[in-house]
């Protein structure tokens, strides 16, 4: 990520929205909105409808060994609100 674009895209590994995960584990948004097992292909297919512009890129969640992979996606409003809609994306996406 080059130093222009610092600032207006977030990071989002899939640990973040994982209702499988604890907070200490690194999930940031309440258990009631976080989805289980996300994918990093359904972070990506769900950032897409929402026109959030997502990047891949193959690192790991620092706190879990497990998985690689996080999704960079622009910043159009605050990170937890970005990870919510993500996940209700998601929701949907599985019927």
């Amino acid at each position: 990520m080059s130093r222009d674009n610092k600032g207006r895209r977030i990071v989002v590994y899939p640990a973040y929205i994982d209702s499988k995960k604890s907070r200490s584990e690194g999930r940031k948004i309440s258990l009631g909105k976080a989805v289980p097992n996300p994918s990093i292909k359904e972070i990506i297919e769900a950032s897409e409808r929402l026109g959030l512009n997502p990047l891949y890129e193959e690192k790991h969640y620092p706190r879990l060994k497990e998985g690689k992979g996080r999704v960079l996606v622009d910043k159009k409003s605050g990170k937890l609100e970005i990870l919510r809609m993500i996940a209700d994306e998601i929701r949907k996406m599985r019927g």
